[in-house]
């Protein structure tokens, strides 16, 4: 088997950037192209952080911007008490040497895919909002992607539901209309949510290790999570450390055995007090609820090996500790 083809879907973002960097890093993967879309940041911060993070691991894929709001036209403001004002931790960065690509997100993905046939595995850990563009100018590409996994939702497994509202995570929420139009498309789609992202912690501790043994790529994750670890431990959702959530979607990725999945149509509440709410209708479900019929079924991640996982995240970048500056 060859290397596997990735397009990278994303708004830097520490974890984002924590998620690039153990793509950059396998030696089986193959990165196409990283598109950006709004969300932790404004799309010209997003834009920004990817093309730094493009010198820092020193890759050579095209990055290309992409939606700066949402299908509906609106944008929320960033998390900046998340990732920090300039998204990746607040840390000094520096100057840009490398460029962004001139085609649009869309573009960039429909030219990928198209000269990819059947080869192409699109991980997007932001937004919704560049696939569903990407799906309206050019339909043909669906069935043409290998797969799609995908970082959002909340299906109320483990204990875990949003974590922007009671029902909603944010990147669904963020453009809930986009993610519906997604999740209902006819291509193998996995949906890593926040059922497994919480179950998985980095402590403090951990960090540290990676930060000892990783060389300049474990300085680097530790520098940029300093931040987002204090706002997990200050506002207590964990005592120690933080939930790993983009990374747990290049995991599925590549080792999909980490994961246990419910498989079923997803919808995706658009308005109203539950805007983002991701609802499952299990396979062989019995019911007289209409607006799933039709829909194609979806992967969703219900149980991880968190061990595993953590370990392979260490393993990658211990054995292949790399960076630029």
């Amino acid at each position: 088997m060859g290397k596997l083809k990735v397009i990278y879907d994303t708004d830097p973002g520490v974890d984002d950037a924590m998620a690039l960097l153990l793509l950059a890093r396998h030696p089986e993967v193959e990165l196409l192209g990283v598109t950006t879309v709004f969300g932790n940041a404004t799309i010209e911060t997003t834009t920004r952080n990817a093309l730094v993070l493009k010198q820092r691991f020193g890759l050579s894929c095209p990055v290309a911007q992409g939606a700066s709001k949402g299908i509906n036209g609106e944008a929320s403001d960033p998390p900046t008490f998340v990732h920090g004002d300039n998204g990746l931790g607040n840390i000094e960065l520096p100057s840009l040497r490398s460029k962004v690509d001139p085609r649009p997100a869309t573009q960039l993905i429909i030219e990928l895919v198209r000269a990819n046939p059947h080869e192409v595995t699109i991980i997007a850990v932001g937004r919704m909002t560049n696939l569903a563009e990407a799906m309206a100018i050019d339909p043909g590409i669906v069935p043409l992607v290998k797969a799609v996994v995908v970082m959002g939702g909340a299906f109320g497994r483990n204990g875990h539901t949003g974590n922007v509202t009671p029902v909603a995570e944010a990147n669904i929420i963020g453009d809930a209309g986009a993610a519906d139009i997604v999740f209902g498309a006819a291509w193998p789609m996995t949906i890593v949510g926040l059922d497994v992202t919480q179950q998985t912690v980095m402590t403090t501790a951990y960090m540290a290790e990676l930060r000892d043994r990783a060389g300049v790529d474990g300085q680097f994750i530790w520098d940029i999570s300093r931040f987002y670890s204090e706002f997990y431990s200050g506002t207590g959702q964990t005592r120690d450390g933080f939930y790993v959530h983009d990374s747990s979607a290049v995991a599925y990725a590549l080792h999909p055995e980490f994961f246990t999945v419910e498989r079923g149509p997803v919808r995706v509440v658009v308005g109203g007090i539950a805007n983002g709410q991701t609802i499952l209708r299990p396979e062989k479900r019995f019911d007289h609820a209409a607006d799933w019929d039709g829909r194609p079924s979806c992967n969703v991640c219900v149980g991880v090996d968190s061990d595993a996982f953590l370990k392979f995240y260490r393993d990658t970048l211990v054995a292949t500790p790399a960076g630029a500056d």
